[in-house]
């Protein structure tokens, strides 16, 4: 399997990166983090989750990892609050020192890190005693509309299609999981929750249209396709999403959340 790209800020932010935004706020309200905190955003991406920190919880500091160059500086070109910093690095070997921040936190990355036990092992690392660490992952199995209605419609058209369905290869997106991640970890305290959210899309346009940025493993197939297979996915998924009477196309995405207590 051909890792997925994670590249182009604006193509991101199109396909999932937006719907990141939305739940976000979610997760933050769930954790109810003291104000006056150290952060990190393990996988920051473009920066979504670092915003909200900095807009709802009033941190001391946020720090962004991510291994994506392109990223980082979309993050740090986006986020000016003098409170964040961002820098590239590995969930699996964070760049910071023991017991150095009150929470670790991490948005739609860990059922893309190799190894997400070392990962979560690292969220425990660099989490002080009593500090918290927490992650949300898509529900791609059965919770993520807008993917689930992609992988459905595509294997119908390419049974080969379904070893790259996030659904079926990603089972860390669920709660026992995700559970068993932290307990391994170390973590007390440990709770999952459902995060659901509506993601609207305008037509069908604003549906298809991010799938062709190539970034994530169902745009990454959709740029492998030719031409003709390519349009008879287009077809058939227009054929099956809902659509409401002006048009638009109202679907739902729900995340599963976890934290525990170091």
């Amino acid at each position: 399997m051909t890792p997925p790209t994670f590249a182009d800020p604006a193509a991101y932010e199109r396909y999932v990166g937006r719907w990141s935004r939305s739940v976000a706020p979610e997760f933050l309200a769930w954790l109810g983090v003291p104000a006056h905190r150290r952060w990190l955003d393990v996988g920051c991406g473009t920066g979504a989750l670092t915003e909200t920190v900095l807009a709802l919880s009033d941190p001391e500091a946020v720090t962004g990892v991510d291994p994506s160059a392109s990223f980082v500086a979309d993050a740090a070109a986006r986020v000016t609050d003098p409170r964040a910093g961002f820098r590239v690095g590995d969930a699996r070997a964070l760049p910071l020192a023991d017991s150095t921040v009150d929470a670790v936190v991490s948005a739609l990355v860990l059922n893309f890190v190799p190894e997400p036990a070392v990962a979560v092992a690292e969220f425990a690392r660099v989490t002080r005693p009593g500090g918290l660490a927490a992650a949300y992952v898509w529900d791609y199995a059965q919770g993520m509309g807008l993917i689930r209605h992609f992988w459905d419609a595509a294997v119908l058209l390419d049974p080969a299609a379904a070893e790259l369905d996030e659904g079926r290869r990603m089972p860390v997106c669920a709660p026992d999981p995700l559970r068993a991640l932290w307990t391994d970890a170390g973590f007390t305290e440990v709770r999952t929750e459902a995060l659901v959210i509506q993601t609207p899309f305008a037509d069908f346009a604003d549906y298809w249209e991010p799938f062709l940025g190539g970034q994530g493993p169902a745009p990454g197939y959709v740029r492998s396709l030719g031409d003709v297979h390519r349009s008879r996915l287009r077809d058939l998924l227009a054929s099956r999403l809902p659509v409401g009477p002006d048009g638009t196309i109202p679907l739902t995405a729900r995340a599963w959340a976890v934290r525990g207590r170091r």
